[in-house]
């Protein structure tokens, strides 16, 4: 419920900010554009405050991130960002402007419409940085391998070993552009070899990033549940380690709304008596849905707790660990009932992830 005297709609852009504010005793509306500097916005805010009361401030998320909202915060205000996506916009609306998308929001805040986002700690927003920096670098990666394969194959050549990119993988690769590449000219050895030292260059920034991610894990206030997460099959440490960061705070969810967050379950459109499911809506965090689509294709091969997945429970109390190996089972027979009933395997895939994403939940938030 709306509590506060005054809404203020926030328009904040990397040089500027556009304001609104309506003040619901009187009324009464202020306007003014302001440079986005964070002293100039506080001395605005104080100064609407004094005059017109508590307030409560609301702005979008985007590019800009979350230093004002935490900067507004320690100053005792009282502050939301709005999920974007969600946002009521008129549908016959054709102007758009700053100062027009500032009120929009005073107005949205006043009649409680907005859909606010969760504001990370600091050490949340470094730690996803990190993990999201990885991913970049994961991406890089495969663009670099393909790139130089499939400059290798325009050549007609085949590497015929089974598995790609390991030390025999190399070797054959050297071998290519000792004893074939010159013959196709200056042109093609200079692309091999910028290609191949753009895949060893991301695979040594990539391992350095693995490194500072694993040290992390072991010590920092994400390795409790860490430690939890990568006892489930398929969530390595790296992957819990993302999981952890990119979720932050567990306990705003249940086991069946934390899929709806992350996107995972079906999009609808009904009206009367016809109900029309569609594919998932992918909505939320798509770094987490990716981690959890990725972890539930482990779940399809029979389940057999190896050394890896047993030094993982040892680190955690035995209930925790008892838990896990129940969802793991779960997971697993769930594969086999999909499996049977003939469902692709995509979207069998998709449904164990669903699945998995209440038994995270589950051990992140279990008690001792």
């Amino acid at each position: 419920m709306f509590t506060e005297t005054t809404s203020l709609g926030l328009d904040v852009h990397a040089r500027s900010v556009n304001a609104a504010a309506i003040d619901c005793s009187t009324g009464e509306v202020i306007e003014k554009s302001l440079p986005n500097d964070l002293v100039a916005i506080s001395e605005f805010v104080e100064d609407l405050a004094r005059g017109h009361g508590p307030l409560r401030i609301t702005y979008e998320a985007g590019p800009t991130g979350f230093t004002l909202a935490r900067f507004l915060l320690d100053a005792g205000h009282s502050v939301q960002v709005a999920a974007p996506s969600k946002l009521l916009r008129p549908t016959g609306e054709r102007v758009k402007t700053d100062r027009r998308d500032a009120m929009l929001l005073a107005r949205l805040a006043r009649n409680d419409d907005i859909v606010a986002v969760r504001v990370p700690t600091l050490a949340e927003e470094s730690a996803r940085d990190l993990v999201r920096s990885r991913d970049d670098a994961r991406r890089d990666l495969m663009s670099a391998r393909h790139r130089l394969g499939k400059l290798v194959l325009r050549r007609g050549h085949v590497f015929p070993g089974k598995t790609t990119w390991g030390r025999e993988h190399d070797a054959w690769l050297r071998a290519i552009r000792r004893d074939h590449l010159a013959e196709y000219g200056s042109g093609t050895v200079a692309a091999f070899d910028d290609a191949y030292d753009a895949v060893t260059h991301t695979l040594a920034r990539r391992d350095r990033l693995d490194v500072t991610i694993l040290n992390l894990a072991e010590d920092s206030e994400f390795t409790e549940i860490t430690h939890r997460l990568a006892c489930l099959r398929g969530i390595s440490t790296l992957t819990a380690f993302g999981l952890a960061v990119e979720i932050g705070d567990w306990d705003r969810f249940t086991g069946s709304t934390i899929a709806a967050y992350l996107g995972l379950v079906p999009s609808e459109h009904s009206s009367g008596q016809t109900r029309s499911l569609g594919g998932i809506t992918k909505t939320g965090n798509s770094h987490a849905r990716r981690f959890l689509i990725e972890s539930a294709w482990h779940h399809k091969p029979g389940y057999y707790p190896g050394k890896t997945l047993r030094q993982d429970w040892a680190k955690v109390p035995a209930v925790i660990a008892e838990r896990a190996d129940r969802g793991n089972r779960r997971l697993h027979h769930r594969w086999m009932v999909l499996e049977a009933r003939r469902k692709r395997h995509a979207i069998a895939n998709t449904a164990i992830a669903r699945e998995l994403a209440g038994w995270c939940w589950s051990l992140a938030t279990m008690e001792e």
